[in-house]
């Protein structure tokens, strides 16, 4: 069988999260995707191989989502089949100041905006050198993102807080009414035809 590999570049800080205390979390995260993980901690290239490109996929999402300041359980996460990360680069600004201004933006005052989000999205978000990076179901993923894009762009905190309160009503509304199709689907479907 084929074997598959990648290479991640990760921020030389974050190398020890990534292999954990005695390389735990390295061997952990070999264990649960079946592949094998090579750290250079001096240039922090790790090289991930494996024979299932799938799952090798997963365990580079996750080394990426740890490199982006994600604990490692948070990022694995990952390897549940709806899950997805998305990485937001934060605009680039010639004032420094500027740079620091968004990204207080998006933590808020006491983490407050970022907990709102973490809140009404269910999704996790990691706020790490010019990026936001965001973990959690597809769906809510997406409404996360478009919350912090609408915080770079400057849209008042009051405005996205009411925004989220709206998609997460939305949200919650579909899952009910697609648990109740399934629920009416499911007595029909136990039915045994009439045996005469």
């Amino acid at each position: 069988m084929e074997s598959f590999s990648y290479q991640v570049r990760i921020p030389k800080e974050r190398i020890a999260i990534l292999i954990g205390k005695k390389g735990e979390m390295k061997n952990q995260l070999c264990e649960a995707t079946k592949t094998k993980i090579e750290v250079d901690s001096v240039e922090g290239e790790v090289t991930v191989s494996g024979k299932d490109a799938l799952m090798l996929y997963s365990t580079r999402e996750i080394i990426k989502a740890i490199a982006r300041g994600f604990n490692p359980d948070t990022a694995l996460l990952l390897l549940k089949q709806d899950y997805a990360f998305e990485i937001i680069n934060l605009p680039e600004f010639e004032n420094p100041n500027q740079f620091v201004r968004i990204k207080g933006r998006i933590i808020g005052k006491d983490g407050k905006s970022r907990r709102l989000i973490e809140e009404y999205t269910e999704a996790y978000i990691s706020v790490y050198g010019k990026t936001v990076s965001l973990i959690g179901r597809a769906e809510t993923v997406n409404i996360a993102r478009r919350a912090v894009e609408m915080l770079i762009k400057g849209s008042p905190h009051s405005n996205v807080y009411r925004w989220l309160e709206k998609m997460r009503r939305e949200t919650k509304r579909r899952e009910f009414e697609e648990n109740i199709q399934d629920f009416i689907k499911k007595p029909e479907d136990k039915k045994e035809p009439d045996s005469e």
